[in-house]
């Protein structure tokens, strides 16, 4: 049943996405920016209500109290697919930084560049970085707006090792925004580069923000050391769930490093 499942939501979730776009499109291009922002979130949580029904996945996100008025920048861990819908319908002008490229795909790119995302040239790394930072303010000037970045850059699998890139810390010191670190393990649930979908409950959290205006070194020790802590600890109610999914070998050694058996 897992497999037939899993092919159900994965073959539901990709129709479902192509359907909204097209059935959405009049209402998403005619209206402004403001009310369009209604479709994007109507698809994340309609994909979270089949992923809920067909794969038996609940997602348990907590921790609004934290989100900040205004602009700041949300850093959730990376590992499925998951993590890429899940939050912005909990933030009011969403901003994403992606390859350029995405913005070439007919219907997924005209959706993108109706909001006002940052393409980014994967050419050289600091001139790259200089013009993200510059037009991330630009809008930020216009708009307040929530910055969505992942510190590590690329999926990782539950319980590796950390790997949190440079780039954020430039971000936010050169924007002066809080940052709100996102702890979760989808990844367990939704895997990277797997159609399995296990049944269980997603939790997520928002974190307290980090201040704007700390140091680069001691913002990012806060950063890993905060983030890293919170994931622990939800790996350790997922595995000690009463039904917990199958753990990843980075997942169980990471177990084992907390002492937990």
């Amino acid at each position: 049943m897992l497999h037939i499942r899993s092919l159900a939501f994965n073959f539901v979730f990709y129709v479902s996405l192509i359907a909204q776009m097209i059935f959405w499109a009049p209402f998403y291009f005619l209206s402004s920016r403001r009310l369009a922002w209604f479709v994007p979130k109507f698809w994340s949580r309609s994909s979270l209500w089949l992923y809920e029904k067909m794969a038996l996945t609940k997602s348990d996100i907590s921790g609004q109290e934290n989100l900040p008025e205004g602009s700041f920048i949300l850093a959730p861990k990376h590992q499925s697919f998951w993590d890429a819908i899940a939050f912005f319908p909990f933030l009011k002008d969403p901003l994403y930084i992606l390859k350029r490229e995405l913005t070439w795909i007919p219907f997924f790119g005209w959706y993108v560049l109706k909001m006002r995302m940052i393409p980014v040239h994967r050419g050289s790394r600091s001139r790259a970085l200089k013009a993200v930072v510059a037009a991330t303010k630009a809008e930020m000037v216009r708009n307040p707006r929530q910055l969505i970045i992942y510190p590590e850059g690329t999926r990782r699998a539950p319980g590796d090792e950390p790997n949190y890139k440079w780039g954020i810390v430039e971000l936010y010191s050169d924007l002066g925004v809080p940052v709100v670190p996102v702890a979760h393990m989808a990844g367990l649930y939704w895997p990277r580069r797997k159609f399995l979908r296990f049944p269980g409950t997603i939790k997520a959290r928002f974190l307290k923000p980090i201040p704007a205006g700390l140091a680069k070194e001691e913002f990012m020790k806060r950063l890993i050391s905060e983030t890293e802590a919170a994931c622990d600890q939800i790996l350790v109610e997922a595995a000690q769930a009463p039904n917990p999914p199958p753990l990843p070998p980075t997942a169980a050694n990471r177990l084992r490093e907390l002492g937990i058996r």
